[in-house]
């Protein structure tokens, strides 16, 4: 106990009289912010999932939730499920946390919901695993935001592979990277191509080395990498120094984003093919928002930061709407509310939870 005391130490409170016509629970609305504050996703999530969510408090606060009790509380999951199931049972039972937001962390995501929906709370996860709606979907209190592992593969898969084309993984042991693996084969097949195979790594990766050369050596036309973070970052450095991507053979990364090419360096990610969510030089809007989080938090956004806040402005925006905070009547008004703000387009909810929206090759 004295380790999740330490944990759930860093809060944000921002604090005004609650409207009397909602009906928000215990007085006011809390965010807890569950994410990795020192491990290979912390440059994605980290600070900046804490600084993207307070950001979203400050605009509602500016516009519908004028006179509301908004708090936000953060805690480091450490990538480990059991962390982080304990912190949400600590959160809820005792804190009264309402929704919870980030998670990113395949293991995480598969824990998690089953408590929100035992304890009847929301979890706003701005990306993970397509299973979060598919087997393991609760479509009452989880939504999926920006990205899953089906759509960053099929972002690649699709439109390079061709009749014949052989494709070969180098993935991440855990749940992620299977996800990632398991979308790979169906789209690879169905598209006509080979699934020619595939090499595991530990998480986090300590050396590619030997993964990669493996890879190289399969005769494949597309080696990917099923992994992401820290663990890309160190797979396309390795590929490059064994000639990987510089002939006939094509890199494809399956979750990289422009944070990660700036940790590679241009050389080294040159030519490598990626998905993205979000990316915030796209317009106006993007750029206008991504401004204020680097005069925040000191870089632009990452698609899981930038989902955060996207996926916290709009849960605020229902609670108003609705009047309530109470977890089922939430997401119903999220459903019908338009998404309107400056980080998605052409955006909706699904029933399942998935919000669909533009995508980026």
């Amino acid at each position: 106990m004295k380790g999740l005391a330490s944990a759930l130490a860093v809060t944000t409170a921002l604090l005004g009289a609650l409207p009397a016509a909602a009906e928000i629970s215990d007085g006011a609305v809390k965010i807890g912010v569950l994410t990795d504050m020192s491990g290979v996703y912390s440059d994605i999530t980290g600070k900046g999932s804490i600084t993207a969510a307070r950001m979203a408090v400050e605009d509602c606060l500016k516009a519908e939730c004028q006179g509301m009790k908004i708090e936000v509380v953060s805690a480091d999951h450490q990538n480990k499920a059991d962390v982080g199931s304990a912190i949400t049972r600590e959160w809820i039972d005792r804190q009264g946390v309402d929704v919870l937001a980030d998670m990113s962390n395949a293991s995480l995501q598969l824990a998690i919901p089953p408590l929100l929906k035992d304890k009847n709370r929301v979890g706003l996860f701005p990306g993970g695993t397509a299973r979060l709606t598919g087997d393991a979907c609760q479509p009452h209190h989880v939504v999926q935001w920006m990205w899953d592992t089906y759509v960053q593969v099929a972002g690649i898969a699709n439109p390079l592979t061709k009749p014949g084309t052989k494709w070969y993984l180098v993935t991440a042991d855990y749940a992620l990277g299977h996800q990632l693996e398991a979308d790979a084969k169906t789209l690879v097949t169905a598209k006509g191509g080979t699934y020619v195979g595939s090499v595991r790594h530990a998480f986090p990766a300590v050396d590619l080395s030997s993964q990669l050369l493996t890879a190289q050596g399969s005769g494949a036309d597309l080696i990917a990498l099923a992994n992401a973070g820290g663990d890309t970052v160190a797979g396309i450095k390795t590929a490059r120094d064994f000639g990987i991507g510089q002939d006939k053979q094509k890199l494809v990364a399956f979750f990289l984003t422009a944070m990660d090419v700036k940790s590679v360096g241009l050389a080294s990610a040159q030519g490598t093919i990626l998905t993205e969510g979000f990316y915030w030089n796209i317009d106006e809007r993007t750029r206008a928002f991504s401004e204020r989080f680097k005069t925040a938090h000191g870089a632009v956004p990452s698609a899981i930061q930038a989902g955060v806040y996207s996926s916290v402005r709009h849960y605020l925006k229902a609670v108003v709407a609705a009047k309530s905070d109470e977890a089922k009547t939430v997401i119903a008004k999220m459903r019908e509310l338009p998404i309107e703000d400056d980080v998605v387009r052409n955006a909706k909810l699904r029933e399942d939870g998935r919000m669909v929206h533009d995508f980026y090759v």
